[in-house]
Protein backbone atom coordinates (compact mmCIF):
# COMPACT_ATOMS: atom_id res chain seq x y z
CA UNK A 1 0.00 0.00 0.00
CA UNK A 2 2.82 2.57 1.00
CA UNK A 3 4.63 1.96 -2.40
CA UNK A 4 0.80 2.56 -4.35
CA UNK A 5 0.92 5.88 -2.10
CA UNK A 6 3.77 7.25 -3.07
CA UNK A 7 3.80 6.36 -6.59
CA UNK A 8 0.37 8.37 -6.84
CA UNK A 9 1.90 11.40 -4.86
CA UNK A 10 4.69 11.32 -7.35
CA UNK A 11 3.49 10.90 -10.62
CA UNK A 12 0.79 13.43 -9.85
CA UNK A 13 3.25 15.98 -8.55
CA UNK A 14 5.45 15.42 -12.08
CA UNK A 15 2.33 16.25 -14.00
CA UNK A 16 2.50 19.58 -12.35
CA UNK A 17 5.93 20.61 -12.52
CA UNK A 18 6.06 19.96 -16.11
CA UNK A 19 3.62 22.67 -16.40
CA UNK A 20 5.92 24.86 -14.12
CA UNK A 21 7.61 26.70 -16.89
CA UNK A 22 4.72 27.59 -18.35
CA UNK A 23 2.92 31.48 -17.77
CA UNK A 24 -0.87 31.31 -16.51
CA UNK A 25 -2.16 32.64 -20.17
CA UNK A 26 -0.51 29.18 -21.58
CA UNK A 27 -2.90 27.32 -20.06
CA UNK A 28 -5.84 27.80 -22.12
CA UNK A 29 -4.06 27.88 -25.61
CA UNK A 30 -5.47 25.23 -28.32
CA UNK A 31 -3.57 26.18 -31.13
CA UNK A 32 -5.07 23.07 -33.59
CA UNK A 33 -8.07 20.79 -32.22
CA UNK A 34 -5.84 18.22 -32.09
CA UNK A 35 -3.84 19.67 -29.39
CA UNK A 36 -5.94 20.29 -25.50
CA UNK A 37 -4.85 23.01 -23.28
CA UNK A 38 -2.35 22.07 -20.29
CA UNK A 39 -5.45 23.26 -17.95
CA UNK A 40 -7.51 20.45 -19.33
CA UNK A 41 -5.19 17.59 -19.00
CA UNK A 42 -4.41 18.61 -15.17
CA UNK A 43 -8.45 18.44 -15.02
CA UNK A 44 -8.98 15.53 -16.88
CA UNK A 45 -6.01 13.10 -14.91
CA UNK A 46 -7.63 14.45 -11.88
CA UNK A 47 -11.44 13.46 -13.46
CA UNK A 48 -10.33 10.13 -14.22
CA UNK A 49 -9.39 8.84 -10.41
CA UNK A 50 -12.52 10.68 -9.43
CA UNK A 51 -14.98 9.46 -11.75
CA UNK A 52 -13.81 5.80 -11.87
CA UNK A 53 -12.11 5.28 -8.05
CA UNK A 54 -13.99 7.84 -5.67
CA UNK A 55 -17.48 8.25 -6.58
CA UNK A 56 -17.51 4.14 -7.63
CA UNK A 57 -15.36 3.25 -3.76
CA UNK A 58 -15.44 5.88 -1.47
CA UNK A 59 -18.62 5.64 0.44
CA UNK A 60 -20.56 9.47 0.32
CA UNK A 61 -17.73 11.00 -1.75
CA UNK A 62 -19.32 14.07 -3.97
CA UNK A 63 -18.23 15.52 -6.97
CA UNK A 64 -16.23 18.21 -6.70
CA UNK A 65 -18.58 20.58 -9.42
CA UNK A 66 -21.17 18.82 -10.83
CA UNK A 67 -20.09 19.75 -14.34
CA UNK A 68 -16.91 18.53 -14.02
CA UNK A 69 -17.74 15.32 -15.24
CA UNK A 70 -19.39 17.03 -19.08
CA UNK A 71 -16.35 19.11 -19.09
CA UNK A 72 -13.18 16.71 -18.42
CA UNK A 73 -14.64 13.44 -20.08
CA UNK A 74 -12.56 12.80 -23.19
CA UNK A 75 -14.32 10.25 -25.21
CA UNK A 76 -16.11 7.71 -22.95
CA UNK A 77 -19.38 7.84 -24.57
CA UNK A 78 -20.57 5.22 -22.03
CA UNK A 79 -19.95 7.62 -18.95
CA UNK A 80 -22.11 10.43 -20.62
CA UNK A 81 -22.49 13.03 -22.68
CA UNK A 82 -18.91 15.08 -22.97
CA UNK A 83 -16.98 18.30 -24.04
CA UNK A 84 -16.16 18.55 -27.89
CA UNK A 85 -12.03 18.33 -28.16
CA UNK A 86 -11.68 21.30 -30.50
CA UNK A 87 -13.18 23.74 -28.15
CA UNK A 88 -11.10 23.02 -24.99
CA UNK A 89 -9.58 26.20 -25.24
CA UNK A 90 -13.32 28.22 -24.57
CA UNK A 91 -13.05 27.04 -21.31
CA UNK A 92 -12.02 29.89 -19.68
CA UNK A 93 -13.88 28.65 -16.41
CA UNK A 94 -12.97 26.80 -14.02
CA UNK A 95 -9.52 28.72 -14.10
CA UNK A 96 -6.19 27.63 -13.45
CA UNK A 97 -6.52 28.43 -9.92
CA UNK A 98 -9.72 26.53 -9.90
CA UNK A 99 -8.34 23.25 -11.29
CA UNK A 100 -5.66 22.84 -8.85
CA UNK A 101 -7.84 23.29 -6.01
CA UNK A 102 -9.59 20.49 -8.18
CA UNK A 103 -6.42 18.57 -8.10
CA UNK A 104 -5.71 18.90 -4.31
CA UNK A 105 -9.44 17.70 -3.40
CA UNK A 106 -9.45 14.74 -5.46
CA UNK A 107 -5.73 14.15 -3.97
CA UNK A 108 -6.94 14.16 -1.04
CA UNK A 109 -9.42 11.80 -1.36
CA UNK A 110 -7.97 9.50 -2.68
CA UNK A 111 -5.19 9.44 -0.08
CA UNK A 112 -8.08 9.28 2.30
CA UNK A 113 -9.53 6.01 0.39
CA UNK A 114 -5.48 4.43 0.82
CA UNK A 115 -5.77 4.23 4.25
CA UNK A 116 -7.44 1.10 4.31
CA UNK A 117 -6.79 -1.77 2.60
CA UNK A 118 -8.33 -2.12 -0.93
CA UNK A 119 -9.46 -5.20 -3.82
CA UNK A 120 -6.71 -6.09 -6.34
CA UNK A 121 -9.26 -5.00 -8.79
CA UNK A 122 -9.40 -1.78 -7.07
CA UNK A 123 -5.53 -1.68 -7.16
CA UNK A 124 -5.38 -2.22 -10.71
CA UNK A 125 -7.76 0.15 -11.29
CA UNK A 126 -5.32 2.69 -9.48
CA UNK A 127 -2.52 1.07 -11.46
CA UNK A 128 -4.30 1.81 -15.11
CA UNK A 129 -5.09 5.71 -13.38
CA UNK A 130 -1.43 5.96 -13.06
CA UNK A 131 -0.77 4.65 -16.04
CA UNK A 132 -2.57 7.11 -17.86
CA UNK A 133 -1.77 10.49 -16.37
CA UNK A 134 1.77 9.33 -17.47
CA UNK A 135 -0.03 9.07 -21.04
CA UNK A 136 -1.08 12.62 -20.32
CA UNK A 137 2.69 13.93 -19.31
CA UNK A 138 3.81 12.75 -22.78
CA UNK A 139 0.62 14.60 -23.94
CA UNK A 140 1.55 18.03 -22.37
CA UNK A 141 4.77 18.42 -23.66
CA UNK A 142 4.29 17.87 -27.09
CA UNK A 143 1.19 20.27 -26.31
CA UNK A 144 2.67 23.05 -24.89
CA UNK A 145 5.43 22.24 -27.35
CA UNK A 146 2.64 23.53 -29.88
CA UNK A 147 1.50 26.23 -27.83
CA UNK A 148 5.16 27.84 -27.90
CA UNK A 149 5.70 27.26 -31.18
CA UNK A 150 2.42 28.81 -32.11
CA UNK A 151 3.58 32.32 -30.89
CA UNK A 152 5.27 34.92 -33.07
CA UNK A 153 7.62 35.32 -29.70
CA UNK A 154 8.37 31.90 -29.93
CA UNK A 155 9.37 31.19 -26.10
CA UNK A 156 11.62 28.81 -24.75
CA UNK A 157 10.23 25.82 -22.74
CA UNK A 158 13.72 24.85 -21.00
CA UNK A 159 17.10 26.89 -20.98
CA UNK A 160 19.35 26.10 -23.81
CA UNK A 161 21.80 23.92 -22.46
CA UNK A 162 23.17 21.39 -25.31
CA UNK A 163 26.21 20.75 -26.94
CA UNK A 164 26.58 20.42 -30.80
CA UNK A 165 27.39 17.80 -32.30
CA UNK A 166 29.63 17.31 -35.54
CA UNK A 167 29.43 14.37 -36.92
CA UNK A 168 26.96 11.72 -37.58
CA UNK A 169 28.11 7.86 -37.80
CA UNK A 170 26.60 6.14 -40.86
CA UNK A 171 23.86 3.87 -40.05
CA UNK A 172 24.68 0.50 -39.53
CA UNK A 173 21.88 -2.58 -39.81
CA UNK A 174 21.17 -4.93 -37.17
CA UNK A 175 20.28 -7.97 -38.87
CA UNK A 176 18.13 -10.47 -37.14
CA UNK A 177 18.11 -14.18 -39.02
CA UNK A 178 14.48 -15.29 -37.72
CA UNK A 179 12.56 -16.99 -39.96
CA UNK A 180 9.80 -18.27 -37.58
CA UNK A 181 6.94 -17.80 -35.17
CA UNK A 182 8.30 -15.30 -32.40
CA UNK A 183 5.56 -14.41 -29.55
CA UNK A 184 4.63 -10.64 -29.92
CA UNK A 185 2.51 -8.87 -26.80
CA UNK A 186 3.10 -8.02 -23.43
CA UNK A 187 4.32 -10.61 -20.62
CA UNK A 188 1.91 -11.47 -17.96
CA UNK A 189 3.78 -10.63 -14.94
CA UNK A 190 4.54 -6.11 -16.14
CA UNK A 191 1.64 -4.21 -16.62
CA UNK A 192 0.07 -3.21 -20.01
CA UNK A 193 -2.78 -2.34 -21.42
CA UNK A 194 -5.11 -4.25 -23.10
CA UNK A 195 -4.18 -3.37 -26.55
CA UNK A 196 -0.66 -5.39 -25.96
CA UNK A 197 -2.65 -8.64 -24.97
CA UNK A 198 -2.60 -11.51 -25.30
CA UNK A 199 0.90 -12.79 -26.22
CA UNK A 200 0.46 -14.93 -29.63
CA UNK A 201 2.91 -16.16 -32.10
CA UNK A 202 3.65 -14.06 -35.60
CA UNK A 203 5.88 -15.34 -38.02
CA UNK A 204 8.88 -13.43 -38.84
CA UNK A 205 11.20 -12.95 -41.89
CA UNK A 206 14.30 -12.28 -41.44
CA UNK A 207 14.94 -8.35 -41.29
CA UNK A 208 17.54 -5.70 -41.12
CA UNK A 209 16.88 -2.57 -38.77
CA UNK A 210 18.59 0.60 -38.45
CA UNK A 211 20.54 1.20 -35.55
CA UNK A 212 19.45 5.01 -35.20
CA UNK A 213 17.33 7.61 -36.38
CA UNK A 214 16.89 9.70 -39.85
CA UNK A 215 19.21 12.96 -39.03
CA UNK A 216 17.55 16.53 -40.24
CA UNK A 217 20.44 16.68 -42.83
CA UNK A 218 19.18 13.21 -44.30
CA UNK A 219 15.88 14.25 -44.95
CA UNK A 220 16.99 17.38 -45.50
CA UNK A 221 18.23 15.91 -48.92
CA UNK A 222 14.91 14.16 -49.78
CA UNK A 223 13.60 17.75 -49.76
CA UNK A 224 16.30 18.89 -51.75
CA UNK A 225 15.81 16.26 -54.19
CA UNK A 226 12.27 17.38 -54.71
CA UNK A 227 10.86 14.75 -52.50
CA UNK A 228 7.64 16.71 -51.83
CA UNK A 229 7.26 17.14 -55.29
CA UNK A 230 7.28 13.37 -56.71
CA UNK A 231 4.11 12.08 -56.05
CA UNK A 232 5.58 8.75 -57.10
CA UNK A 233 6.68 8.40 -53.84
CA UNK A 234 3.83 9.36 -51.90
CA UNK A 235 0.79 7.02 -50.86
CA UNK A 236 -2.46 8.50 -52.75
CA UNK A 237 -3.72 9.99 -49.48
CA UNK A 238 -0.49 11.02 -48.20
CA UNK A 239 0.03 13.27 -51.84
CA UNK A 240 -3.51 14.93 -51.44
CA UNK A 241 -2.43 15.79 -47.71
CA UNK A 242 0.48 17.22 -48.63
CA UNK A 243 -0.93 19.15 -51.63
CA UNK A 244 -3.94 20.48 -49.90
CA UNK A 245 -2.00 21.45 -46.68
CA UNK A 246 1.11 22.57 -48.87
CA UNK A 247 3.60 20.38 -46.75
CA UNK A 248 7.12 20.97 -47.87
CA UNK A 249 8.80 20.33 -44.35
CA UNK A 250 8.83 18.88 -41.16
CA UNK A 251 6.77 20.20 -38.51
CA UNK A 252 8.40 23.32 -36.88
CA UNK A 253 11.29 23.52 -39.38
CA UNK A 254 11.84 27.40 -40.65
CA UNK A 255 10.70 27.90 -44.24
CA UNK A 256 14.02 28.54 -45.38
CA UNK A 257 14.94 25.20 -43.61
CA UNK A 258 17.76 26.49 -41.45
CA UNK A 259 15.95 26.65 -38.63
CA UNK A 260 13.35 24.35 -35.75
CA UNK A 261 11.62 25.47 -33.16
CA UNK A 262 11.90 23.00 -30.56
CA UNK A 263 11.25 22.98 -26.21
CA UNK A 264 14.63 25.78 -26.29
CA UNK A 265 12.92 27.83 -28.21
CA UNK A 266 13.84 28.48 -32.03
CA UNK A 267 17.40 27.09 -32.84
CA UNK A 268 19.60 26.53 -35.67
CA UNK A 269 18.54 23.51 -37.53
CA UNK A 270 20.83 20.69 -36.71
CA UNK A 271 22.00 18.48 -39.08
CA UNK A 272 22.99 15.61 -37.29
CA UNK A 273 20.27 15.55 -34.83
CA UNK A 274 16.78 12.85 -35.45
CA UNK A 275 14.53 14.60 -37.95
CA UNK A 276 11.23 15.06 -35.45
CA UNK A 277 7.77 15.31 -35.83
CA UNK A 278 7.22 13.20 -38.75
CA UNK A 279 3.81 12.16 -39.88
CA UNK A 280 3.14 8.65 -41.20
CA UNK A 281 3.16 10.01 -44.98
CA UNK A 282 6.77 11.69 -44.93
CA UNK A 283 8.12 8.49 -42.93
CA UNK A 284 6.75 6.13 -45.67
CA UNK A 285 7.83 8.24 -48.53
CA UNK A 286 11.34 8.93 -47.40
CA UNK A 287 11.46 4.97 -47.04
CA UNK A 288 10.88 4.39 -50.43
CA UNK A 289 13.09 7.31 -52.16
CA UNK A 290 16.11 5.27 -49.93
CA UNK A 291 14.76 2.17 -51.53
CA UNK A 292 14.56 0.97 -47.95
CA UNK A 293 10.79 0.30 -45.78
CA UNK A 294 9.56 1.08 -42.36
CA UNK A 295 9.41 -1.85 -39.65
CA UNK A 296 6.61 -3.51 -38.84
CA UNK A 297 5.55 -3.20 -35.25
CA UNK A 298 6.51 -6.81 -34.50
CA UNK A 299 9.76 -6.23 -36.45
CA UNK A 300 10.37 -3.22 -33.85
CA UNK A 301 8.96 -5.37 -31.11
CA UNK A 302 11.38 -8.25 -31.72
CA UNK A 303 14.32 -5.67 -32.31
CA UNK A 304 13.52 -3.78 -29.07
CA UNK A 305 13.36 -6.53 -26.72
CA UNK A 306 16.81 -8.02 -28.52
CA UNK A 307 19.00 -4.85 -27.97
CA UNK A 308 20.72 -4.68 -24.41
CA UNK A 309 19.62 -1.33 -23.58
CA UNK A 310 16.04 -1.36 -24.11
CA UNK A 311 15.59 -0.52 -20.78
CA UNK A 312 18.08 2.66 -20.42
CA UNK A 313 15.89 5.67 -19.43
CA UNK A 314 18.80 8.33 -18.80
CA UNK A 315 17.97 10.25 -21.56
CA UNK A 316 14.12 10.78 -20.83
CA UNK A 317 13.09 14.41 -20.73
CA UNK A 318 16.46 15.73 -21.62
CA UNK A 319 15.50 18.33 -24.49
CA UNK A 320 19.25 18.08 -26.35
CA UNK A 321 18.43 17.46 -29.99
CA UNK A 322 20.89 15.09 -30.67
CA UNK A 323 20.13 13.11 -27.99
CA UNK A 324 15.97 12.34 -28.99
CA UNK A 325 15.17 9.35 -28.58
CA UNK A 326 11.50 9.46 -30.69
CA UNK A 327 8.47 6.91 -30.98
CA UNK A 328 9.26 4.77 -34.55
CA UNK A 329 6.76 4.64 -37.51
CA UNK A 330 6.09 1.39 -38.29
CA UNK A 331 3.95 -0.06 -41.11
CA UNK A 332 1.28 -1.87 -39.44
CA UNK A 333 -2.49 -0.48 -38.96
CA UNK A 334 -3.47 -0.22 -35.89
CA UNK A 335 -5.48 -3.34 -35.13
CA UNK A 336 -6.44 -5.91 -32.54
CA UNK A 337 -4.27 -8.94 -31.67
CA UNK A 338 -5.80 -12.40 -31.86
CA UNK A 339 -7.93 -12.91 -28.69
CA UNK A 340 -8.00 -9.31 -27.75
CA UNK A 341 -10.78 -8.37 -24.68
CA UNK A 342 -10.79 -4.71 -23.93
CA UNK A 343 -10.49 -3.67 -20.49
CA UNK A 344 -13.61 -4.60 -18.53
CA UNK A 345 -16.45 -1.76 -17.29
CA UNK A 346 -16.02 1.73 -18.26
CA UNK A 347 -12.84 1.71 -19.05
CA UNK A 348 -13.68 -0.57 -22.07
CA UNK A 349 -13.16 2.39 -24.50
CA UNK A 350 -9.53 2.81 -23.61
CA UNK A 351 -8.19 1.58 -26.62
CA UNK A 352 -10.13 -0.99 -29.03
CA UNK A 353 -12.22 2.07 -30.37
CA UNK A 354 -9.69 3.60 -32.14
CA UNK A 355 -8.36 0.56 -34.29
CA UNK A 356 -9.33 2.44 -37.41
CA UNK A 357 -7.54 4.14 -39.95
CA UNK A 358 -4.10 4.75 -37.46
CA UNK A 359 -0.73 3.22 -37.74
CA UNK A 360 1.22 1.99 -34.73
CA UNK A 361 4.87 3.48 -33.40
CA UNK A 362 7.17 1.54 -31.03
CA UNK A 363 9.89 2.65 -28.91
CA UNK A 364 8.51 5.53 -26.57
CA UNK A 365 10.07 8.68 -26.79
CA UNK A 366 12.77 11.46 -24.56
CA UNK A 367 8.99 12.56 -22.93
CA UNK A 368 7.77 9.01 -22.52
CA UNK A 369 7.78 9.11 -18.24
CA UNK A 370 10.17 6.68 -16.28
CA UNK A 371 9.00 3.66 -15.79
CA UNK A 372 6.30 3.74 -18.45
CA UNK A 373 8.23 2.10 -21.60
CA UNK A 374 8.38 -1.11 -22.54
CA UNK A 375 9.02 -3.42 -25.52
CA UNK A 376 5.00 -4.26 -26.22
CA UNK A 377 4.22 -0.45 -25.73
CA UNK A 378 1.46 0.40 -28.83
CA UNK A 379 1.29 3.97 -29.42
CA UNK A 380 -1.27 4.88 -32.41
CA UNK A 381 -1.23 8.26 -34.74
CA UNK A 382 -3.72 8.82 -37.79
CA UNK A 383 -1.23 9.01 -40.76
CA UNK A 384 -1.16 12.51 -41.27
CA UNK A 385 -0.43 13.54 -37.56
CA UNK A 386 2.86 15.41 -36.67
CA UNK A 387 3.02 17.07 -33.44
CA UNK A 388 4.11 14.03 -31.55
CA UNK A 389 7.44 13.02 -30.99
CA UNK A 390 8.28 10.63 -34.12
CA UNK A 391 11.06 9.62 -36.34
CA UNK A 392 12.33 7.62 -39.00
CA UNK A 393 14.09 4.18 -38.19
CA UNK A 394 14.35 1.98 -41.84
CA UNK A 395 14.32 -1.44 -42.62
CA UNK A 396 14.90 -3.80 -45.43
CA UNK A 397 14.27 -7.46 -45.77
CA UNK A 398 16.95 -10.03 -45.57
CA UNK A 399 16.02 -12.81 -47.67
Amino acid sequence: MENLIASYSTIRQESQDLCKPLYTDDFNIQPRAEVSPPKWHLAHTTWFFESFILKEYLEDYKAYHPKFDFIFNSYYKGHGDHWLQSQRSLLSRPTVEDIYKYRAHVDEYILKLLENPISSELKQLFIVGLNHEQQHQELLLMDIKAILGSQPLQPEYAPNDYVKTDSCDDIQWLSYEVDKPVYIGAPEDVFSYDNERPKFLHYLNSFSIADRFITNREFKEFINDGGYNNSQLWLSQGWDWIQNQKIKAPLYWSKNLDKEFTLYGEINLEPNAPVCHISYYEADAYAKWCGHRLPTEYESEFHLNNIQNNTDESGLHSFNPYQLNLWSWTSSHYSPYPGFKEFNGKLSEYNGKFMCNQFVLKGGCFATPKGHLRPSYRNFFAPQQRWMFSGIKLAKDDL
